[in-house]
């Protein structure tokens, strides 16, 4: 899988122009087993992203478009009473799937909202009292439009946490764009797309990304950053005991794909920004400066950590 990782960010190049950054820290969230969240303006290529993603690593593929009158039921699955039978059958929802693509889950009511936390964190899924696991690998990318926009219900803190990581698009350069205008249809070009990886493959990387070791130096680093986040007074609270091991995980999987065996602490600065942005907040500031604040927050911390 090494020898594949450059190929596979070149393949999801070829319909996601000019974003290889934002491509590895997709692929790397993959990698460690977590769930991504993009934050972007619609149009961006979020669920161009997404679906390359799935195609080229061989995943199954479902996309739900998340609005206000969605119920549990319309993601989770509903029990039908058959009367042929005389009994109730489960109809599985589309959470059964390897890859599920919550399209503009801040569109949808909080409580359609926790349908998926189970599923997140479980992985697997309890309607009627049964509990059904989920597929392996199972990955989440929900995409959610700024909460400036209207009509959206802002994701409560512990929904956040289940993401791995939080990333944004933004504009392309004038280069990618320009590409983006002489290229043919987004659809056409993803079916086009070459399947790299095999699910039994994804999921050897992932326990293989669970080996990849921290050195105690290494450890005493990260501890220092999380440390920072919770007595800087320019957080208004810190980084969680889970927070910090989900900044430990995705440097493993950024160890893993630059094909080291260690964790070194450029592994850590590479991830952090996407790991802690939404497990922290910066004090004093709004929430349309949220990010920017952070962004140089967590840059001072990989420096000075």
């Amino acid at each position: 899988m090494r020898e594949s990782v450059q190929n596979i960010i070149d393949e999801i190049g070829k319909v996601l122009l000019g974003k290889e950054p934002e491509i590895k820290l997709s692929l790397a969230c993959l990698f460690a087993n977590g769930h991504l969240l993009i934050e972007d303006l619609p149009g961006m290529g979020k669920t161009t992203l997404a679906h390359a993603l799935a195609k080229v690593a061989g995943l199954q593929y479902q996309r739900v478009q998340f609005t206000s009158d969605m119920l549990p039921a319309d993601v989770l699955g509903v029990s039908v009473f058959d009367a042929s039978a005389n009994q109730f059958s489960f109809h599985a929802g589309p959470v059964f799937t390897q890859v599920l693509l919550a399209d503009e889950i801040n569109r949808t009511t909080p409580k359609t909202q926790s349908a998926l936390l189970e599923a997140m964190e479980e992985r697997q899924v309890t309607v009627d009292g049964n509990t059904r696991p989920l597929p392996n690998p199972f990955f989440v990318i929900a995409t959610q439009n700024p909460q400036s926009q209207m009509g959206t219900f802002p994701l409560p803190e512990s929904q956040l946490d289940r993401f791995l990581m939080r990333i944004s698009l933004g504009y392309p350069d004038q280069k990618a764009e320009l590409a983006l205008f002489k290229g043919g249809d987004s659809r056409r070009l993803i079916a086009d797309l070459k399947t790299l990886v095999s699910p039994e493959a994804l999921v050897e990387t992932q326990n293989q990304i669970a080996q990849v070791q921290a050195s105690d130096a290494l450890l005493g680093y990260l501890q220092r950053l999380v440390h920072a986040t919770r007595h800087d007074s320019q957080f208004a609270h810190g980084l969680s005991p889970r927070g910090a091991l989900a900044l430990l995980h995705a440097a493993k999987a950024w160890a893993y794909m630059h094909n080291r065996d260690y964790v070194i602490p450029e592994d850590i600065q590479a991830v952090l920004p996407s790991v802690v942005s939404h497990r922290v907040l910066a004090a004093g500031v709004p929430d349309s400066g949220q990010i920017e604040q952070l962004q140089q927050s967590v840059d001072i911390l990989s420096v000075n950590g």
